[in-house]
């Protein structure tokens, strides 16, 4: 396993198939493809469908490459890859007419291919013909396909480029300029990196700052060398070559800090025949960022620690606990699936608690000594420390509970979210990753305080915390996919989004054959991206990062 699959997984190393993910990007390139159009060349775009529960579904498209019957598609197709998981992709390709319609003709299809991402990223490079309707080939046109698979301990670097004094390549106006940058691989072929836009009737162009992976720029190896290429746009796809220079990203990061680096933009045919060449004008690297990307794995051996809450529903609809038909009754011989969910992701996240101390909390039940309904109560009845040692000790607190409530209702949950954000938010502004909280909700229902949960879940996503919600029993649960952005996002009564998506909702019937680390490996598995997007979006990074000191690699700084 990658540092970067152990890093995303929040069962790596702990027994049971780890959930293996990293994000792979996907580059495009087709050659000989079938020329639709009577008066030019095929306009061609390439889009990327995932295969879900027997449905083709649009993951994400190319760029439209005006008139070119062999496109080097700059656009990257990003997308995760899960090592358990068969992920069936479909590439197709089209000519597109209009802005970024895609044509409903047959002879706007250009042809398709299927295959799975782990075939590519098995051969790192997949080069297939492309077939149309039927499985009739679609003459000798292919797709080439490049994985790289993008690290957590690798990062992404914004590029400025502007250029001044470029040759005029057209009679009646000025050129078009954009500039393209290959990387040189060890076999000394060139993988497009990223293609600017055109910059209409300019000889001194500032193009657009651009992000790219440092994995994509240079393969993470700053000695590397890059080619980059200056073109006069033409629209029917035949581009004037301007100029073109060489460089290292060694040679870029001196652009950090304010500084320019300058390049003689040159065409070699040029050189060879004018004496007094000197060049095609000037390429400047005007400012340089270097982004440092981390990993779950990054916070974790940075020392944060996970702090684990479970409140548990003791509403009347789970039964009395004493009838062996309850939810809650205590079987001498197999744990209720109270405590079957509670074990299965208490096990997981008490790895990552130094001091192994839980939360344990309950809702909806009337409790001594004045037997008033609670929705916000400790389980071992000392409101001053609501903790308890080990899971074993919250299974403890939960058996010694149930005979001295009484079970009532309704199910409210968000006065238990409201309580566990605001410790998550602490008393002063969060300045480091030294802590994150995960609240487990068991219940058997659907919840009463729709409204005020949906409230309380938009303020938690400000706050560095995750809510898995596991439905016991066969209640109808259809309601409660609400709260669980995967659908959609989720907002407040008032329309307010939620900042991240930080609520996952599993019913436990779906697990009652399958393996405890099933079920846990399913409810935390968002848990590590979560964390990831919430520090990163505070811009707080581990406090004690591991730094790459491989020779020939980039140093991994934080921003």
């Amino acid at each position: 396993m990658s540092e970067s699959q152990e890093a995303s997984s929040p069962v790596a190393g702990i027994g049971g198939p780890a959930a293996c993910v990293t994000k792979v990007e996907l580059r495009v390139s087709c050659k000989s493809l079938l020329d639709r159009d009577t008066l030019k060349k095929s306009d061609p775009c390439v889009v990327l469908l995932v295969q879900s529960q027997g449905q083709w579904t649009e993951l994400d498209r190319t760029e439209v490459i005006k008139s070119n019957l062999n496109p080097v598609f700059a656009k990257v197709l990003m997308l995760d890859y899960y090592f358990e998981e068969v992920q069936k992709l479909r590439f197709e390709v089209y000519d597109i007419h209009g802005t970024h319609s895609i044509g409903t003709r047959d002879d706007d299809f250009l042809g398709g291919m299927e295959c799975t991402l782990g075939q590519i990223v098995a051969q790192k490079k997949m080069v297939k013909p492309l077939l149309l309707k039927y499985g009739k080939y679609a003459g000798k046109s292919n797709i080439t396909i490049h994985a790289e698979e993008i690290s957590g301990n690798n990062g992404y670097v914004e590029l400025s480029f502007c250029a001044k004094k470029l040759d005029d390549k057209d009679l009646f106006s000025k050129s078009d300029p954009f500039l393209e940058i290959y990387r040189v691989n060890d076999d000394d072929t060139e993988q497009l990196v990223h293609r600017t836009e055109v910059i209409k009737n300019n000889l001194n162009p500032v193009w657009q700052p651009f992000k790219v992976s440092l994995i994509s720029l240079c393969s993470c190896d700053e000695e590397r060398k890059l080619k980059c290429l200056v073109w006069d746009y033409d629209s029917r796809g035949k581009h004037d070559f301007i100029g073109e220079f060489y460089s290292t990203f060694k040679e870029m990061q001196q652009a950090s800090g304010g500084n320019k680096v300058t390049w003689d933009c040159v065409n070699p045919k040029y050189k060879l025949k004018k004496k007094n060449y000197k060049n095609s004008g000037l390429v400047f690297l005007t400012d340089l960022k270097l982004h440092r990307v981390y990993s779950f794995l990054d916070y974790i051996m940075g020392g944060c620690q996970i702090h684990f809450t479970v409140a548990i529903d003791f509403t009347a609809s789970n039964g009395d606990p004493r009838n062996s038909c309850s939810l809650h009754y205590i079987n001498p011989y197999q744990p209720n699936e109270y405590l079957k969910a509670l074990i299965a992701v208490g096990e997981i996240c008490q790895d990552y608690d130094s001091d192994k101390r839980f939360s344990a909390l309950g809702f909806g039940a009337r409790i001594p000594p004045n037997y008033e309904v609670s929705h916000d109560f400790a389980i071992n009845f000392n409101p001053d420390d609501d903790e308890c040692d080990e899971i074993q000790g919250v299974v403890e607190a939960y058996q010694n509970c149930l005979p001295k409530i009484q079970l009532y209702g309704p199910t409210n949950v968000a006065p238990i979210i409201n309580r566990i954000g605001k410790q998550a938010a602490g008393k002063e502004p969060i300045k480091d990753a030294s802590k994150y909280h995960i609240l487990l909700i068991l219940t058997d229902g659907v919840v009463t305080d729709m409204a005020d949960t949906r409230e309380a879940i938009v303020r938690a996503s400000y706050q560095p915390l995750s809510i898995i919600i596991v439905g016991v029993g066969n209640a109808d649960f259809t309601d409660m996919q609400i709260l669980d952005g995967d659908d959609g996002v989720l907002r407040s009564p008032k329309g307010e989004p939620v900042l991240r998506d930080i609520v996952q909702f599993v019913p436990f019937r779906d697990f009652k054959t399958a393996s405890p680390a099933a079920l846990a490996k399913c409810v935390l598995a968002e848990v590590p991206k979560q964390v990831v997007e919430y520090f990163s979006h505070k811009a707080i990074p581990p406090m004690n990062p591991v730094l790459d000191s491989t020779p020939n690699s980039i140093a991994n700084t934080p921003d």
